[in-house]
């Protein structure tokens, strides 16, 4: 097992990886910058470094500080977390040449599915299905009217070199197809420092089912299941669940075979999520993310496996003990991203001083929280506070009990997704199951402001607040002249 750990990350997902190390009895170092010197993962950690200044660039992304601090603290590994570093072959490659285990896949593996093109080509001589299009990138915009051509429109331009939306354009109509080329082949050289995109036909209205993946290094690899992650805003994931209400046990098995073979195909190690696209009963690579998701947590709970100590036990050179057929898959679960955004006002970030956080708790509730009472939210990181988990017997009770979940959580300071993920956990359409990733799009009414009785009370006491405020203003300046008042507007008007 390994000794002591460094975590590379912070918020939630560093707490997450701190937590693990402490049960496996491995010691844990946490990073942060100047921003996060008070942070939830600096506390939990038995040591900690600074960084740098807030900017990510010049903190969490800075390698060679990452770096000089696991040597500096005795450190035998590094956990990248998600984001930041996570999926940066160098950052992995340079980890294991200063002699430090890298708790992830090899330097080859996320080289091989970062690469969105020759993922596609390995996919394809794995026997994988991918969606019809190019496993090379288009020299140019007449190429890829070429192909467009012969896939057939709607098609969709994407960026070779990354993922997340960026470089990600839909054509319609061939005149439509330069100019999309342009500006995605733009979008990609600004995001990725990659200009390189590729075609392939673009699916109307599929629904997002990832599979996750468990490997070790002797050759061992399972699947865990499916999570259904359609409801999605700008092709970010919003709510996650397990299993999917379409995904029958044959379907399962099919899509559980394709991921394995995925993976095998391209060496992989450690913890993993091969994403899909499926549409009237037939499903397509979308890509492999080499790393521990987000949305893991929906996994763990329906199927008891907990991904995070696999990941450090698969990295100190252990053979996974569960195979296939242990695998099992008991109730429901559903996870709600919580974040510091409006949504509605676009989701705009929003930052400030979090004066009251009371997360919820109860029978099947797990709370995967980054924050604390009294934190500053900025905005020079990704706007993700928690993670609200719930587990249930079927996905209707899963359903009621994130309601439940939801309505229990306070949060004030600043605003959050919260009111959105109530309202769509009880819209017919996604209690039916009835969804795709359009789905926020067709239901632009969840992102319009709620009034209810109880906000509408809230704005009449505030209101009467504020004037008997601005009242006694005047009559404090009234009395400054000598035309004193002895009246009080709560006694005129009978206010309480």
């Amino acid at each position: 097992m390994l000794d002591k750990v460094l975590v590379a990350n912070r918020g939630e997902i560093a707490v997450r990886v701190i937590r693990a190390c402490r049960e496996l009895g491995i010691r844990s170092v946490a990073v942060y910058s100047e921003a996060d010197r008070h942070a939830v993962h600096v506390l939990g950690a038995d040591e900690a470094v600074l960084l740098g200044p807030a900017p990510a660039a010049e903190s969490y992304l800075r390698v060679d500080r990452i770096l000089d601090a696991a040597r500096e603290r005795g450190c035998d590994g590094v956990h990248p977390g998600y984001g930041f570093l996570a999926e940066r072959a160098p950052f992995a490659r340079a980890v294991e040449e200063a002699g430090l285990v890298f708790v992830g896949p090899s330097a080859d593996a996320i080289e091989a599915m970062g690469d969105k093109t020759r993922a596609r080509q390995a996919m394809m001589d794995a026997g994988v299905p991918v969606v019809p299009g190019t496993a090379h990138a288009l020299a140019d915009a007449q190429d890829a009217a070429a192909v467009a051509e012969e896939v057939g429109y709607p098609v969709m331009l994407k960026a070779a070199a990354g993922g997340g939306g960026k470089g990600m354009r839909v054509v319609y109509e061939s005149k439509e197809l330069a100019s999309a080329f342009e500006s995605a082949s733009r979008e990609a050289l600004g995001a990725f420092g990659d200009g390189s995109v590729y075609i392939e036909r673009f699916l109307e209205g599929p629904r997002h089912i990832e599979i996750q993946v468990l490997a070790d290094n002797h050759g061992n690899i399972i699947h865990l299941g499916e999570r259904e992650c359609s409801i999605q805003r700008r092709h970010q994931k919003m709510i996650e669940e397990a299993p999917s209400p379409v995904v029958t046990g044959p379907l399962r098995d099919r899509m559980g075979h394709a991921a394995v073979a995925a993976a095998r195909a391209v060496g992989y190690r450690n913890a993993g999520t091969v994403e899909f696209l499926y549409q009237d009963g037939e499903f397509y690579f979308l890509e492999m993310n080499t790393r521990i998701q987000v949305e893991h947590p929906v996994t763990e709970l329906v199927t008891g496996i907990d991904l995070v100590r696999w990941q450090l036990r698969v990295a100190a050179g252990e053979v996974l003990t569960v195979r296939q057929e242990d695998v099992g898959w008991t109730g429901h679960a559903i996870e709600c991203r919580i974040t510091s955004e409006d949504p509605y006002r676009g989701f705009l970030p929003s930052a400030g001083r979090i004066e009251l956080l009371q997360p919820p708790g109860g029978p099947g509730v797990r709370w995967d929280g980054g924050v604390q009472e009294g934190d500053e939210v900025s905005l020079y990181y990704d706007p993700l506070l928690a993670k609200l988990v719930v587990h249930a017997a079927t996905r209707e009770a899963a359903m009621d009990r994130m309601v439940r979940a939801l309505g229990e959580l306070r949060v004030v300071g600043v605003e959050t997704s919260a009111p959105f993920h109530r309202r769509v956990l009880l819209e017919p359409d996604f209690r039916s199951g009835d969804l795709d990733i359009r789905y926020i799009d067709q239901h632009p009414e969840l992102l319009e402001r709620e009034v209810t009785l109880a906000t509408a009370q809230s704005l009449a006491v505030t209101a009467a607040l504020l004037a008997e405020e601005d009242r006694q203003r005047r009559t404090a300046r009234r009395a400054e002249r000598g035309a004193s008042s002895t009246t009080s507007r709560w006694r005129d008007m009978g206010w309480r």
